[in-house]
């Protein structure tokens, strides 16, 4: 009984994150958008204290039920591993606890948190590979199956679907995630949740705190036949039927064993600890490293908020579309909401979550080594709507704060530069006044070259003041193949 909640748990949590990546039309967001503000890292750092505090009290009292239910990198390593034992049953044995190389993990990435190596930090990060799996892979099928149903409608004179754009968000991005995607099937084919127990920070944590539950799953010496079935379906290798321990650490709670043992010897209860305490006797050193490694590490964890600026290098863009290049941006642009690019590095895990949801394909990873699969902003494919706050709505870290409309239209996250070489009415005389008339603030106006001739040809003239940088301008600026006019990115926000 209790593995079947736990499957419908974990079926609901995977398919209602996962949606989140897909969803073009921004409804599901709506729904299901505080699934992804409940994972342990992103709520980490987006200091949402009583998130933090769920998790670890739903910890100390279940085990990592996080690791099998919330998590949707774990999830599916446990779809993976159900295929494996499909392929070869009782696949599985005891193997001890690697903690040199949990522990050392765990320093890394808490190192790249302090270090402000979001790189690093998003490799780790599981929420982070899911999402990039999500988004890079996932996505584009997700995207061309729904194109594909669009011209088939349109054969039959239907509006049943509708074409959307679809974006890969790179090469670079597709083989990172494909490669980790590989990595994650592999590991959990032949191993189960070796990826969990051995490489992710979340897991060492809250393993960490699993060791002191108050229920877990309990060996009865007195039933048990040792038939080995619980140490064999065990993808977690944390039981040991010949001094009948579990590994509390790396137990995910799955429930497999208590499904496979015939004699009822095991059951998911509160007990005394006896057998732990005898355990800890003979481990008596290696727990007491252990337990000294994460604290070293949490302390460390704890410095997260205080994370310095990383200077911000140049980003040269994406892939040309129709032939327009992407200009040279001294600072890049980040999201309003963002309130400066120092926060967005601070707290963004690279999910790309706001890649995804993002309408107007604006939002792209960086491919900047210091600002790796974080999001940036750029007009080659369309501008920033002033009425559309989407990637604000589904940020779950605090990266991007939530805003309102009201909030957008008053935020300046660039402002708008002119290019005279550029300019088709400065160049040879041609009328064109797309940048003024689409503007949504009335910040460009068009002005006489020549100030001493009314009836010379009319050049954009930008009032800073009133400049959102929304990238209106230089999206639909004609000049090929760069823009009259770009948007330059404010290093910390302002306001109109």
């Amino acid at each position: 009984m209790l593995r079947k909640l736990r499957i419908i748990l974990a079926t609901v949590f995977l398919a209602g994150i996962t949606l989140l990546f897909l969803d073009f039309t921004g409804t599901i967001h709506c729904l299901t958008s505080w699934m992804a503000k409940i994972q342990f890292l992103p709520a980490v750092l987006a200091l949402n204290v009583v998130v933090i505090v769920f998790l670890i009290l739903l910890t100390l009292i279940c085990g990592r039920i996080y690791c099998s239910v919330i998590c949707p990198l774990g999830i599916i390593q446990d779809i993976i591993a159900w295929f494996g034992k499909k392929a070869k049953k009782n696949r599985y044995a005891y193997s001890a606890a690697k903690n040199w190389l949990r522990y050392g993990m765990l320093a890394v990435f808490v190192a790249a948190l302090v270090a402000g190596a979001s790189s690093i930090v998003s490799l780790l990060a599981p929420y982070s590979a899911f999402g990039r799996i999500a988004s890079n892979l996932l996505a584009p099928v997700y995207g061309w199956c729904n194109n594909l149903l669009a011209w088939g409608a349109e054969q039959a004179d239907s509006l049943a679907f509708y074409r959307t754009e679809v974006s890969t968000g790179g090469t670079l991005m597709v083989a990172v995630a494909a490669v980790t995607l590989v990595l994650l099937f592999i590991l959990a084919w032949r191993n189960g949740r070796t990826y969990c127990n051995t490489i992710c920070p979340v897991g060492t944590v809250l393993g960490f705190l699993s060791r002191w539950s108050w229920l877990k799953p309990v060996i009865d010496t007195s039933k048990c036949v040792n038939c080995r079935l619980c140490e064999r379906n065990c993808k977690s290798a944390c039981i040991n039927t010949a001094e009948h321990s579990i590994d509390y650490s790396r137990c995910v709670a799955c429930m497999d064993c208590i499904n496979k043992c015939h004699s009822g010897a095991i059951s998911y209860k509160h007990c005394a600890k006896p057998a732990a305490k005898k355990e800890a006797a003979g481990k008596e050193e290696n727990v007491d490293n252990g337990r000294r490694a994460f604290m070293t590490t949490a302390a460390a964890l704890t410095a997260t908020a205080a994370l310095k600026a990383q200077k911000q290098k140049v980003d040269g863009g994406l892939a040309v579309i129709e032939d327009k290049k992407i200009p040279e941006r001294k600072r890049h642009i980040v999201p309003a909401g963002a309130l400066s690019a120092k926060n967005l590095a601070q707290h963004c895990t690279s999910c790309q979550l706001c890649v995804s949801a993002c309408p107007n394909d604006v939002l792209r990873p960086s491919t900047d080594l210091m600002r790796l699969m974080q999001p940036e902003m750029s007009y080659e494919r369309g501008y920033c709507r002033p009425e559309c706050t989407r990637c604000s709505n589904v940020c779950p870290t605090g990266a991007i704060r939530p805003i309102t409309v009201e909030d957008k239209t008053a935020i300046q996250i660039g402002r708008a530069v002119w290019i005279k070489k550029n300019c088709l009415p400065a160049i040879d005389g041609t009328a064109c006044n797309n940048c003024a008339h689409h503007c949504p603030t009335g910040a460009i106006q068009m002005v006489p070259s020549d100030p001493e001739n009314e009836d010379s040809p009319k050049i954009p003239a930008i009032n800073e003041a009133k400049c959102i940088g929304c990238g209106a301008c230089e999206n639909l600026c004609p000049s090929r193949p760069y823009s009259a006019i770009y948007v330059e990115g404010f290093e910390r926000h302002g306001e109109i």
